[in-house]
């Protein structure tokens, strides 16, 4: 009864990773940056074909021993652009990991991203700056910067609100007041008309369709970054 309920509630409010397939769809090969521990692709990372990257070794071990990914690259993801071909995944993906990064290497990123993308950029990020600092021992945690609805338009992403009105979450997209499930519901009910109006949403889903034309290069060769760890 209680799974029935959760996959009814899903359909009705479908979360992060449930929108995120949706955008991925056919593109088969995805390049994770700054994948962590616990990627929000695991849901479906069983029907792509996927490499995680990211900086700190202990998010690495922890989402290897998950499986989420088919392959893995430790390195300074500042270093993105030195480490992979141009065109060489269908999709990049940066799932709350520009926020991490100062404006001037946030912005580096998305145009290395852009340029490694066959056909799509997705980026996730909070609505504005969001105070977080350290934890897990992870220095990478810290939050250094903010990005908004209109500055990620004027780059040439489509942008959607996600997880509801911004004024109900906090640090780590905690919902702020108790009981926190009726709170919950009220934010996903809100998440119906802030995935429209993005300005007013918690976080933004940032979409851009870069239209580089495929290379003729055989698909299992080209998702391979030119540099990788043992997997």
């Amino acid at each position: 009864m209680i799974t029935f309920l959760k996959t009814a509630y899903l359909k009705i409010f479908p979360n992060y990773s449930q929108r995120l397939e949706i955008l991925i769809n056919t593109n088969k090969s995805l390049l994770d940056v700054g994948c962590g521990s616990d990627s929000p692709i695991k849901a479906f990372s069983r029907k792509i074909t996927a490499t995680g990257v990211d900086g700190y070794h202990p998010s690495i071990e922890k989402s290897r021993n998950q499986q989420i990914h088919d392959n893995y690259v430790e390195c300074d993801i500042r270093e993105l652009g030195k480490q992979f071909s141009p065109h060489s995944y269908d999709t990049v993906l940066a799932s709350d990991v520009i926020e991490h990064l100062t404006k001037e290497d946030g912005l580096k990123i998305i145009s290395a991203m852009e340029n490694i993308a066959r056909n799509q950029v997705i980026l996730f990020t909070p609505n504005g700056f969001l105070p977080q600092g350290r934890y897990d021992e992870n220095d990478y945690q810290v939050h250094k910067s903010g990005w908004t609805a209109s500055e990620l338009k004027s780059k040439g992403y489509k942008v959607f609100g996600i997880n509801g009105l911004k004024e109900l979450r906090g640090e780590f997209s905690a919902i702020k007041w108790k009981p926190r499930f009726l709170w919950r519901v009220l934010s996903d009910l809100t998440q119906h008309l802030t995935y429209y109006l993005p300005e007013m949403a918690f976080q933004l889903l940032a979409v851009k369709n870069v239209n580089e034309p495929k290379n003729n290069v055989d698909k299992d060769t080209a998702q391979l970054p030119l540099k990788t760890t043992a997997t």
